[in-house]
């Protein structure tokens, strides 16, 4: 009987192509993938259970997924590394194999996520698909105290997705920053743990701040509700990156 290893794996992607990170039925997703890869590689079933789930088209600067890969096979030998990436499209990366505990989980022992939204005000074909082309620039001052005024809060029920299946909509928040760049603003964003749609639903709200369509002091309101329809729209998937997931044994 073969043994096994676990194993973090360190993975970016363009999620473009993809109906996010999770397998499901009738739609490609970047797990399915990794998942193919590593048991074609394995001549076994392999699968893998990552940090999070991501949208239909948002993308993964760095995501970690666990998987029980056995012990014949010399994963941190740089040649399999290699030939893994080989197997797999253009748009997703393996970047490295970490070995961890037998009980080393991926979701449940991470410790902090973050994620960046990009966008841009002039017509530019490289951030296609990268960045949400918005036509006029926001008050950006105004989004950042409304950003602030949310650390004061962890119940973010009015942010996510319905008939989710969470235990709790309960999230500590320990940056919420907007950014100028050269090439437009980025919403910074890091928590222990992030709501279904969460941040897509966030930036659409500080947005509408920013266009003074609603008051700075009307997020006190919105989150106190509770409710998903007193929020700003979910913006585009595009703009949307996860960028860092800490573990405290990495």
């Amino acid at each position: 009987m073969n043994t096994t290893q676990r194993y973090f794996l360190e993975l970016a992607y363009n999620g473009t192509a993809y109906h996010g990170w999770q397998i499901q039925q009738n739609a490609l997703s970047v797990q399915q993938l990794i998942n193919t890869a590593l048991s074609t590689i394995s001549r076994q079933e392999i699968e893998t259970l990552g940090c999070g789930r991501t949208d239909t088209g948002v993308h993964a600067r760095q995501l970690f997924a666990h998987a029980d890969i056995p012990t014949t096979i010399d994963v941190l030998n740089p040649k399999f590394l290699l030939s893994i990436n080989a197997m797999l499209p253009y748009d997703i990366v393996i970047k490295r194999f970490i070995k961890v505990a037998p009980d080393a989980h991926a979701r449940f022992d991470a410790s902090l996520r973050s994620y960046e939204y990009h966008i841009h005000f002039t017509k530019d074909p490289f951030l296609h698909n990268l960045s949400w082309l918005l036509r006029d620039k926001p008050d950006l001052d105004l989004m950042n105290s409304a950003a602030a005024l949310m650390m004061e809060y962890h119940d973010f029920s009015c942010f996510s997705k319905s008939n989710t299946q969470t235990f709790t909509n309960n999230c500590v928040i320990s940056r919420a920053e907007w950014i100028s760049t050269d090439k437009g603003i980025v919403f910074y964003i890091s928590a222990d743990r992030f709501l279904r749609n969460m941040v897509r639903a966030i930036v659409g709200t500080l947005v509408r701040i920013g266009k003074k369509e609603i008051q700075v002091e009307d997020i006190h309101g919105i989150i106190e509700s509770k409710d998903r329809s007193n929020a700003g729209e979910s913006v585009p998937a595009c703009g949307l990156f996860l960028t860092e997931v800490k573990y405290p044994y990495i």
